[in-house]
């Protein structure tokens, strides 16, 4: 049997010159098309309109759907109070299980909680539907 280093491969390509050297043809190749793309954004700029002004809102912009109540909330407060307020209203009740231990005994209390949260989700798709309209 015939050692492996012995043994030769007639259908084999060497690495170095011929791998090496198509490889840098493809560098070369990027090189250029990125050297003329940047050429024709220098000599040719695209034209983008006026700068941005953060203090006026295209009023074709709208944030998605699920977004539209709160961004209708921005109309009515203050923009400190509404980027701080949904952030602390999630904060209460991801910890509200943790800070009422006590069972209810009582089904006044789901009653009012029930309440609660129907008139929140009926205000929150009112002001969904308006910020969709206006």
């Amino acid at each position: 049997m015939a050692d492996i280093d012995t043994q030769s491969n007639d259908n084999s390509v060497p690495f170095y010159p011929d791998h090496v050297s198509n490889e840098a043809k493809v560098v070369i190749g990027f090189s250029v098309l990125a050297l003329v793309v940047g050429l024709i954004g220098l000599f040719t700029p695209l034209g983008l309109g006026e700068p941005a002004d953060p203090m006026n809102t295209p009023a074709h912009v709208k944030p998605e759907w699920y977004f539209l109540g709160l961004y209708q909330l921005l109309k009515y407060i203050s923009k400190t109070a509404g980027a701080v307020l949904p952030i602390f209203a999630i904060l209460v009740i991801t910890l509200w299980p943790f800070i009422d231990r006590k069972p209810d005994t009582s089904t006044k209390a789901y009653r009012w909680r029930a309440i609660g949260v129907a008139i929140f989700m009926i205000i929150l798709i009112a002001m969904t539907i308006w910020g969709e309209v206006s």
